[in-house]
């Protein structure tokens, strides 16, 4: 049986599919298991099942937790549309970065900090590499 979440008409598949994608995705980025536990707000637990992809396993998973993963995701998607090279794309969250806001410090050491507006200004800061506006 697969069960909805009222408020985003999101299944639990939905949410495994992404929570795997998010994980993959961090660890291209070369972040720990402790960073991405504190990015996704997940525990340890999930993170090892996440990895192991079972297709029996399920997961529910709250409007913060998949936001976390929308947002890895979406800098994902912006650091592919940036960057020609895998190198880069994969790269670039651990590499130290001198611009404002980051002052020195990696994407993947903000977004680690686990508060959400950590990871919506990483996000935002990337995405207007791009060109984005906000």
């Amino acid at each position: 049986m697969i069960t909805t979440s009222p408020a985003q008409g999101l299944t639990k598949a939905h949410g495994v599919t992404g929570l795997r994608a998010a994980v993959g995705v961090l660890e291209k980025w070369q972040a720990s298991s402790d960073q991405a536990c504190r990015i996704l707000r997940i525990s340890r637990s999930t993170y090892t099942r996440a990895k192991q992809r079972d297709p029996e396993w399920s997961v529910g998973l709250d409007a913060d937790q998949m936001q976390r993963i929308s947002f890895v995701l979406n800098i994902h998607a912006a650091l592919r549309g940036i960057f020609d090279n895998p190198e880069n794309v994969y790269g670039f969250p651990a590499m130290a970065n001198d611009n404002e806001f980051f002052n020195g410090r990696a994407p993947l050491d903000i977004m680690s900090q686990g508060d959400m507006i950590s990871l919506y200004e990483t996000f935002r800061r990337i995405d207007a590499l791009r060109g984005a506006q906000w």
